[in-house]
């Protein structure tokens, strides 16, 4: 089994069994198996959920579908964590965990609180296995848009959209062609660029052991389980990158780190939860760094039943343009 179906391995054998009797399509479609105990299991496929039958079939009535039991959910969290909860307990607090392959397993269940903030979770019953996947090419149709001649390098750009529209995928497939130098555009002859990707969750490079199961380029460098903040400091001081790839920020540290990447020289692509440009004075850190002028380009993704299209504003927040890629699609 290769590290795309890695996720397999933390079912239990008989839910195991159920998924792996999907139509051989919507089995390579999937994004999301969902475990709630005492509830119909269900499955989420090129942006349409189901539930599965005892038979292992599909269905939309909740009344037909398998109810996974506690039994069935202590033996995933079990596998989940590697027989041993107490190791996990940061990945617990967080309300997540990421496996090898870069799929995230979210958690739900009752909080333990400590001064008013969440020490623990326990009491777990609900589990959310998004699963991640390669798509060599996702991001041909944006990366000329993102071009920098007169530096031969990329601009700073921040990727907006809600969740599970395909920011990881996207990032994923722009540190590896950056890095290798696959401009998609004839005029764009520069090398390869040094890229220094921050993957916090794991999910980007998909790290086991610290070398990524992903392909990201020849020249990418990972800092993985790293706090966004630290990491980027990190990297900029040791592994002077070209280029900084970083998913999902949003506290006013990210934005600081950024700035402090925007002097020294370093290009930076990033993500963020939004649904457009208009969302930015909203959020504090997003806030700070359009006010600033920090981003030359936003592209914003939106999915649809067609496929998932990006629209483009400049630096000022001005819509430029508005195109669209082929190709399955994966959450963030």
């Amino acid at each position: 089994m290769d590290h795309s179906q890695s996720w397999l391995n933390v079912f239990p054998d008989h839910l195991r069994s159920l998924l792996a009797k999907l139509p051989p399509a919507l089995f390579a479609a999937l994004e999301e198996v969902r475990i709630r105990e005492g509830r119909p299991l269900e499955v989420n496929a090129g942006g349409h959920y189901y539930f599965l039958t005892p038979e292992g079939g599909l269905t939309r009535q909740p009344a037909e579908a398998y109810i996974p039991g506690k039994p069935e959910g202590n033996r995933l969290l079990d596998l989940i964590t590697n027989h041993s909860l107490y190791t996990m307990e940061e990945e617990l607090r967080k309300g997540f965990i990421t496996i090898a392959g870069g799929h995230r397993i979210g958690l739900a269940g009752r909080t333990v609180l400590s001064g008013g903030k969440v020490e623990h979770l326990r009491d777990i019953s609900g589990f959310n296995v998004r699963i991640a996947r390669e798509i060599r090419g996702i991001a041909d149709s944006l990366l000329p848009h993102l071009l920098d001649f007169k530096q031969h390098s990329i601009l700073h750009t921040l990727i907006l959209s809600p969740p599970q529209q395909g920011k990881t995928t996207l990032i994923r497939d722009l540190a590896r062609q950056i890095s290798a130098g696959t401009w998609r555009h004839p005029e764009a002859k520069w090398p390869g660029l040094k890229v220094a990707v921050i993957d916090e969750r794991s999910e980007i490079a998909g790290s086991k052991r610290g070398v990524p199961s992903f392909d990201i380029g020849p020249r990418t460098d990972v800092m993985d389980g790293c706090p966004k903040a630290e990491g980027i400091m990190m990297m900029i001081r040791s592994m002077s990158p070209d280029v900084l790839i970083v998913d999902e920020i949003g506290r006013p540290e990210d934005a600081e780190a950024l700035a402090e990447a925007l002097h020294a020289g370093v290009r930076v692509i990033a993500t963020a939860h939004g649904s457009g440009v208009e969302d930015m004075p909203s959020r504090p850190a997003l806030s700070k760094l359009s006010e600033t002028s920090f981003f030359q380009v936003y592209a914003v993704l939106n999915r649809t039943e067609k496929g998932t299209s990006f629209r483009l504003w400049d630096g000022k927040r001005r819509r430029v343009q508005e195109a669209g890629w082929k190709g399955r699609d994966e959450h963030a």
